[in-house]
């Protein structure tokens, strides 16, 4: 890069980070999460507003491969956080409730986003139908396990029986979300020319979990003062690159490596390891690179154009988006006998997309799944559909109390008061997730 080029891009940084953090500090303050005020602070700088002389003038061409490297970094580090709080123990004790609400919440908006991809073909279509299609159903089906988890801190429920089971049901819809995302890039890779790599996915991923895994456990059991040194720190850095390098290269793409380093890594005795390791990251990646993710994301975020047309898409998108989360949640929770204030409250938070669905967006326009239009407007979706949750509970329970109204006696509510324990862990997720 030329000195100007350089000026631009440091400059530009120092800019996107300030603004990220300014508005992501407002939107606290009006009662958001602060990936609301950071993705508009992305969108801000691209090409929605005077046609992209902004995001122009401060990054020029020349630059915005390095800024897709570091928003690269970025979602590597986000993915493996996410995969190192992610707590099987979080489903335990929950019953029937967690596994067939998460279940509920993915295959009544899958099966609505693979419908309203059939009528989105026309003018949104990609060459390949199949893989727009399931696109679609798997974008509909996230739910933002950190910022899901975040609401019920702020609003003191983490501890509460309905907090316990919302927390379940996002650790398995996470586990799910990504499972099929995973299915439907393999699939897609499967006709290119090597299609072969492919067939070791399966045998990686169970010698990361039952080769690696155990391993790792017997050797943190060895060394049970274990710190995070500048070697430890290193190593775990080192293999985190790796294991997304490894994905990305059998066809699966990065972000499953990365998740599935962080599960990998062993949790009993290393509670105080994982924290230094989650602070240490997260610092970094909060303040800097996903504040770049959001910038590349919102460079490809134009909504100048949009028209009468584009806007009749928009409330398809979310109508299809919130009403298969919700009904499909709400009937689960009700079928498990949950009072119907409750099950209104955990269908409102399965809806919160934030992040994750950034990321899944992202992967969808890198792979060729969806246009850049088409992208547009799932971004307000995701953007929408997370602002919208805090109100809704507030409308539903009132204001926030640090006490669930949730009867913990209730039908249906007496097998989640065994998760409550289990919600410890999320209290690190929303302590630092700030998304």
């Amino acid at each position: 890069m030329t000195t100007d080029q350089t000026i631009s891009l440091l400059t530009g940084l120092a800019i996107m980070v300030l603004l990220a953090r300014l508005l992501g500090a407002l939107a606290r303050r009006l009662g958001q999460p602060a990936v609301i005020g950071e993705v508009l602070a992305g969108i801000a700088l691209g090409p929605t507003l005077l046609h992209g002389a902004i995001s122009d003038a401060l990054f020029p061409a020349a630059t915005r491969p390095l800024l897709s490297a570091l928003a690269a970094i970025g979602v590597i580090i986000f993915m493996f956080l996410v995969g190192l709080e992610w707590d099987a123990s979080l489903i335990q004790g929950s019953g029937a409730i967690a596994p067939s609400v998460s279940f509920g919440s993915i295959l009544l908006p899958f099966g609505l986003g693979a419908v309203l991809a059939l009528y989105l073909m026309d003018d949104h279509g990609t060459g390949n139908k199949t893989a727009f299609m399931l696109f679609m159903g798997i974008a509909m089906s996230i739910t933002a396990f950190p910022v899901l988890a975040r609401i019920l801190a702020d609003r003191g429920m983490t501890r509460t029986p309905l907090g316990a089971v919302a927390l379940a049901c996002a650790s398995i819809d996470d586990v799910l979300a990504w499972s099929l995302l995973a299915a439907v890039v393999a699939l897609n890779d499967a006709a290119g020319p090597d299609q072969w790599r492919i067939l070791l996915a399966v045998p990686y991923v169970l010698g990361m979990l039952f080769v690696l895994r155990p391993a790792l456990r017997r050797m943190a059991d060895r060394h049970v003062s274990l710190r995070l040194t500048p070697t430890v720190f290193a190593c775990i850095f080192a293999g985190l690159l790796l294991s997304a390098a490894a994905t990305e290269w059998l066809g699966l793409h990065y972000i499953f490596g990365a998740f599935l380093f962080g599960v990998v890594l062993p949790r009993s005795g290393t509670q105080r390891l994982r924290g230094e390791v989650h602070d240490r990251l997260g610092q970094m990646s909060g303040t800097l690179l996903l504040p770049v993710f959001f910038l590349v994301a919102g460079l490809q975020v134009n909504l100048s154009g949009l028209d009468a047309r584009g806007l009749g898409d928009l409330g398809l998108i979310l109508l299809a988006a919130v009403s298969g989360k919700f009904i499909g949640a709400f009937a689960a929770a009700r079928l498990n006998r949950m009072p119907v204030r409750q099950s209104a409250a955990l269908a409102t938070l399965m809806n919160t997309r934030g992040l994750t669905e950034l990321i899944v967006l992202n992967v969808g326009l890198q792979l060729g799944f969806i246009q850049q239009e088409l992208y547009s407007l799932m971004v307000v979706m995701a953007v929408v559909t997370t602002a919208m949750a805090g109100p809704l509970l507030t409308w539903i329970l009132g204001r926030p109390t640090g006490n669930d109204p949730t009867d913990p006696d209730a039908d249906g509510a007496k097998d989640a008061t065994d998760t409550a324990e289990a919600a410890n862990a999320s209290e690190r997720v929303a302590g630092r997730h700030p998304k």
